[in-house]
């Protein structure tokens, strides 16, 4: 097949009428089973927008009951940073209950005022408490090894 040069307009268009349909049809394949914007539009007409849930839902709570809510899970938010504060600094998690403070700030100082006052009481094993489970050889084996070791 030999090259042949396009020499009107109307070619020009031809060539890129065919291609831009080919790229047309590869967008539609690859985007099929999408919604279209007027397809989504259409879909979630029905839906109420954030100002309209607000006005609807607007005496949903009382305005005590919202502030029961509000202060509960501000507890849960203080709890939460008592209990990451306690690990961070090495106490623990029985300890928590006599952090104090409202804000990060004063419960960090909290923590450090009482492990400064209990100071470390996590002190490792000396030796394993757990009783031998097996056999009598492997006992005996393992005090040979132990001896040989020189422990």
């Amino acid at each position: 097949m030999s090259f042949k040069p396009i020499e009107t307009q109307e070619q020009l268009e031809e060539v890129l009428k065919y291609r831009l349909k080919r790229e047309r049809d590869a967008v539609k394949k690859e985007y099929e089973g999408w919604l279209s914007p007027d397809d989504a539009a259409a879909k979630y007409k029905d839906y109420l927008s954030p100002d309209d849930a607000a006005a609807k839902y607007k005496d949903y709570l009382s305005p005590d009951d919202a502030k029961k809510l509000q202060d509960q899970i501000k507890g849960y938010e203080i709890d939460s940073v008592k209990m990451r504060i306690a690990h961070e600094v090495g106490l623990d998690y029985s300890a928590v209950g006599f952090l104090k403070g409202e804000d990060e700030e004063s419960i960090r100082k909290s923590a450090d005022d009482l492990r400064s006052l209990i100071g470390s009481s996590t002190v490792a094993p000396l030796a394993s408490l757990e009783p031998h489970i097996g056999n009598e050889t492997d006992a005996a084996l393992k005090k040979t090894l132990k001896g040989l070791k020189g422990e």
